[in-house]
């Protein structure tokens, strides 16, 4: 596949001081990577408008021999010229549609692949945008502007390169040979027109791009709610609130009506406007060439040619202020799009970034790492801090368990491990490597996690288990499955391994999902493990079994576990008690026991809380 090298992913301008030209010029090299087609193609909308001017001139000698005195005409039908002319104006009939067709087949392929590549851009650069991003994000809005911003991509390069080049070459012919043929007033009253009628649409469509951007917007938060409502759909029927959010919705939507109502009047106020400059422009053509041919000095087929043109002027003309204001809501859509685009990567790789594993991104030498948190202070933002100095160390191989309060800042240490987030001090090492050192892909490829909150993809247990590692055969994947005690589940199922789970996993129950979760990571094979609440949604007899197996994974791995149940990391090598983001004690359970501080009263809490369920 080619490939076109482009500045889209740079830091640019905003949408509000992005230029309509700067967006058509971004497009461009995806266009000029196929340039054989585009020249061809160009070369046939040049000659189906040759074709398409000459059929009115042929048509006017058809006319002209028709109309000539009955000895002149006979001369004429003895030398078969009518004939002639007939066959002329059949085949540049023909030939205007056969150029057409073939503009448009060559050219296909240039533009669905411009829009797949700049999809595809688009697609990787939100892979590549920081988890804050995504979090400060809504999914409805951000889907929908992407929706939106793909088609209006299509469209410009369609109303672009197919319709306003190809009037411009059919306006430029018709002009030269009014000028070359007749009398300079039937240039002017025809130049005339179209400066009043395209400076006429210019000011009106700009003044609607505002209303059209509004429209946008509205819908954006309409759709944003919707989605959010649908996503959370039990959380509405337990409260008994779908009236609630039928008027959060329908609120949306009145503003996005009356927003739309404005857009559509307007438009026919701007239609209404072109048809009258347009009927203006035509009255005087005619009238020109109506008082030329009493006057003696034009024959009837220069009345027929002038019409004819005046009619194919007249289609484009109309037409072209059409695309004009398409073209305007095609830039305005995209605008959202190219804003994605322009977003800069919080977390990039530094230009002499190596992988952890020298095997390449995704290498894995196969041994346990190490890793160290270095004094790590970190704070989502400026004026909410997380965690303060923390500082511990995990040997190759070895497993330790972080412990504390929720918010106390545990979950936050697998993100930064991830590189989700930079430190705001300190450093995290893997290997004795700063992660700012190392490849993002090559780290992640390293650690495999199963975290608190399982979501899965709207798509089969298998599918969603292989996730993992996406080139396994289905022999491994169901070994993972059997290691995470969810085999047997899935066998019972009328469709087994390929039940479809729902959206973000909501088929599946808590327990099921987070046991997908642990199979997916076992599939991975990571040499670091990070287990997050990984048995939070389990029962406790399921949590004794998937335990032990848990336990048999972390062997020969470097794990983190992040519990908050403590019965889980009693046979940690080391315990982090947690508390407000900063480590309060740390060594083994019974180390930890002895020493009656927190860890002793978190311990003595929950063997109550067991006491009393069971």
């Amino acid at each position: 596949m080619r490939r076109v090298q482009t500045a889209l992913a740079l830091p640019g301008p905003t949408p509000d001081s992005r230029h309509d030209w700067q967006t058509i010029r971004t497009l461009l090299p995806y266009l000029w990577a196929w340039k054989g087609r585009v020249v061809f193609a160009l070369s046939c909308l040049l000659l189906a408008k040759l074709t398409n001017v000459a059929v009115p001139l042929v048509f006017k000698d058809i006319i002209d021999t028709f109309t000539l005195p009955a000895a002149d005409r006979m001369q004429q039908a003895a030398l078969l010229v009518p004939l002639g002319l007939l066959a002329a104006y059949g085949a540049l009939r023909f030939s205007t549609a056969l150029f057409t067709e073939l503009r448009e087949i060559f050219f296909a392929r240039v533009t669905q692949r411009a829009v797949r590549t700049i999809t595809l851009q688009v697609f990787e650069h939100l892979h590549a945008l920081s988890l804050r991003f995504h979090l400060d994000r809504q999914t409805g809005g951000l889907t929908r502007d992407i929706e939106r911003g793909t088609r209006s991509i299509g469209s410009l390069i369609s109303y672009t390169l197919y319709s306003i080049l190809p009037t411009l070459v059919e306006i430029t012919l018709v002009l030269g040979i009014l000028a070359a043929r007749y009398d300079r007033d039937f240039t002017l009253i025809t130049v005339g027109t179209l400066i009043i009628y395209v400076a006429f649409t210019i000011v009106v469509t700009n003044w609607r791009t505002v209303l059209r951007r509004e429209v946008n917007e509205l819908d954006s938060a309409a759709n944003v709610r919707a989605v959010d409502s649908l996503i959370n759909f039990e959380t509405v029927k337990y409260f008994n609130n779908e009236r609630w959010e039928h008027d959060r919705y329908d609120e949306q939507m009145q503003k996005w009506e009356v927003a739309q109502i404005r857009s559509q009047i307007s438009l026919s106020w701007l239609n209404l406007g072109q048809s009258l400059i347009i009927a203006a422009g035509v009255s005087l053509m005619m009238w020109r060439a109506a008082a030329g041919v009493a006057a003696g000095n034009m024959t009837v087929g220069d009345i027929v040619l002038v019409n004819a043109f005046l009619i194919q002027l007249y289609m484009p003309l109309n037409h072209l202020g059409v695309l004009y204001r398409e073209i305007r809501q095609s830039l305005t859509d995209i605008e959202r799009m190219f804003s994605l685009l322009n977003s800069n990567r919080e977390i990039q790789d530094a230009p002499d970034a190596r992988p952890l594993f020298a095997g390449g991104p995704d290498g894995n030498s196969g041994d346990p790492c190490e890793i160290e948190f270095e004094r790590v202070s970190f704070a989502y933002e400026a004026n909410r801090q997380i965690l303060f100095d923390v500082d511990f160390k995990v040997a190759a191989g070895r497993t330790v368990a972080v412990v504390g309060h929720s918010g106390s800042g545990k979950s936050t240490l697998a993100r930064l491990l991830f590189r989700f987030y930079d430190t705001t001090a300190g450093s995290v090492r893997i290997n004795g490597s700063d992660l700012r050192a190392l490849q993002q892909t090559s780290v992640r490829a390293a650690i495999g996690i199963v975290p608190q909150d399982t979501v899965l993809f709207n798509d089969t247990i298998f599918y969603n288990i292989q996730y993992g590692r996406p080139a396994a055969p289905r022999e491994e994947v169901i070994a993972a499955a059997k290691a995470a005690h969810i085999h047997d589940f899935i066998e019972r199922l009328p469709e087994g391994y390929q039940t479809r789970v729902g959206e973000r996993g909501l088929k599946l129950s808590g327990g099921e999902k987070q046991r997908v979760a642990i199979a997916r990571a076992l599939l991975k094979n990571p040499p670091i493990l990070i287990f997050d609440e990984a048995t939070s949604a389990l029962d406790s007899k399921t949590e004794k079994a998937i335990q032990a197996e848990l336990d048999q994974a972390a062997v020969g791995r470097t794990t983190l576990i992040i519990a908050h149940r403590l019965s889980t990391v009693m046979n940690a090598d080391e315990i982090l008690v947690l508390d407000a983001g900063r480590i309060v004690e740390r060594g083994s359970h019974r180390a930890l026991l002895e020493r009656d501080g927190l860890y002793s009263q978190m311990w003595a809490l929950q063997q109550q809380e067991h006491l009393i369920e069971v």
